[in-house]
């Protein structure tokens, strides 16, 4: 961005400070990108979020695995019909990481269409 090919780190940093942009590394466990005919899936990928004057801007590093679109609807089906297609171990995990009831963890993914990350960030 900055041409900072030699330039220092902590220099760096003290120059994106002063003209007001804070970057910040997110834990993800996961990234998907949804397009017309694919998902572009991101596990262990690495995610910074820059501020800058209001604007936020998120960079994701790491090789995505395609999957064709609606690909991950049969997944879930197949692994636990019981909930709709939302499979037990993500309605824990979003209950879990959310710090709310199951109920509340499968109403959110249900709303979200069985995404993790999006019914997490809704509930917190």
């Amino acid at each position: 961005m900055f041409g900072g090919g030699g330039m220092n780190p902590r220099k760096m940093k003290q120059m994106m400070k002063q003209m007001g942009i804070d970057v910040t590394e997110l834990d993800a466990e996961e990234v998907v990108i949804k397009t017309a005919d694919e998902e572009l899936v991101f596990s262990d990928a690495q995610v910074t979020r820059m501020d800058a004057q209001g604007q936020e801007t998120y960079q994701v590093v790491g090789e995505p695995e395609t999957r064709e679109l609606g690909a991950s609807d049969d997944a879930d089906e197949a692994d636990d019909g019981s909930d709709g297609g939302i499979p037990d171990s993500d309605i824990e995990i979003v209950a879990q990481r959310a710090g709310v009831s199951k109920d509340e963890a499968r109403e959110a993914l249900e709303a979200e269409g069985g995404d993790l990350a999006a019914a997490i960030a809704n509930l917190e």
